[in-house]
């Protein structure tokens, strides 16, 4: 899709393209529900995850309808989608293609050609990413930071808007690889999907073992999905909202002088600048999405938990006290106090 053709957000119906984006969340969700049951807390994180653009890693127990989760959205988006099944044994041009030489017929003569990857797509669903190693988990980085591939010194573009959702299991499970660092940290979330509740369960029983199938229809466009990412940008958020999200993000580094003591206790590593800018940006989809024009200290408190979960690396000292990264981040919340100011 060429970016000239992505209409342009002026300033006068800007009210106009936010009841025109409720409608869709409505929608969205609505044809998600047809084929997934529960979760809907879920699926309000990746829809606001798609409209900032980021990517997102989902965590959760096999089973748990992770990949059929992404599926669907993806359906229901109207974007196109492949779906990576990671394994041991996958290479990194798996996954972004590769030149091979190719005859012309007429001619005689060969050729490089390009062939590309499944990564050519506007959804890619990285299943059990942590199932192969982390060369080939590396073939994703410069896709998700710059939107494009390197092959053979030569650069293809992807076409926007390019979302990643990658599917987990607990590293614990045998045959899994922990993600680098460096990987974590451009997953805009790390969602978590538990069990779900008995009625819900007994829903999803229900539902799958009878003759009745679901389909998704389509929803929206790549070209509307675009023009809500920029909708979302001119959100406006008070500098003491922002303030408020750089201060948690820097509450977290045990060499911040400020740092709350169980920080330089329990945490080696706190998140990057990428987490601020996140909470901010998420902060603006979460205020849409409910039909509020401001962001207020409440949304950044309730996005901390997916943004920062993956972010901070605890030590051995919290390992030994059972403290992992949500108690961190709780912590946190009840430690940093809110601006007055704030909304």
């Amino acid at each position: 899709m060429s970016l000239q053709s992505i209409p342009k957000i002026e300033e006068g119906n800007i009210r106009e393209h936010v009841q025109k984006l409720q409608v869709y969340r409505d929608s969205i969700l609505s044809q998600v529900r047809r084929t997934i049951i529960g979760q809907d807390e879920v699926v309000h994180q990746v829809l606001i995850v798609l409209l900032v653009g980021g990517h997102t890693l989902i965590t959760g127990l096999p089973g748990l309808a992770k990949t059929l989760l992404v599926k669907t959205v993806a359906r229901a988006l109207g974007l196109s989608f492949h779906r990576i099944q990671f394994t041991p044994d996958l290479m990194p041009a798996d996954i972004t293609g590769t030149d091979i030489i190719e005859e012309d017929k007429s001619t005689g003569h060969r050729a490089w050609t390009f062939v590309p990857g499944p990564i050519f797509a506007q959804v890619i669903l990285a299943d059990e990413i942590n199932r192969t190693p982390p060369k080939t988990q590396a073939a994703l980085l410069e896709a998700m930071q710059e939107g494009n591939v390197t092959v053979l010194g030569k650069t293809y573009p992807l076409e926007p808007p390019f979302f990643v959702l990658a599917t987990q299991n607990p590293i614990e499970l045998e045959g899994t690889y922990p993600l680098p660092e460096a990987q974590l940290d451009r997953f805009m979330f790390n969602i978590i999907i538990d069990y779900m509740s008995e009625e819900e369960e007994l829903q999803v029983v229900n539902t799958t073992t009878s003759t009745e199938t679901a389909s998704v229809e389509a929803v929206t466009s790549a070209a509307e999905v675009l023009l809500f990412q920029q909708l979302i940008r001119k959100v406006p958020i008070a500098e003491s909202v922002s303030r408020y999200a750089v201060q948690l993000a820097r509450a977290t580094r045990p060499g911040n002088a400020s740092a709350p003591d169980f920080i330089k206790q329990y945490v080696n590593y706190g998140v990057s600048v990428r987490a601020a800018q996140y909470l901010v940006l998420a902060g603006k989809a979460q205020a849409l999405l409910e039909g509020r024009y401001n962001v207020s200290c409440e949304d950044l408190q309730r996005l901390a938990f997916p943004i920062m979960r993956h972010r901070i690396l605890t030590n051995f000292h919290a390992e030994s006290d059972g403290i992992n990264s949500e108690e961190i981040v709780r912590r946190l919340i009840e430690s940093v106090p809110q601006p007055k100011s704030g909304l």
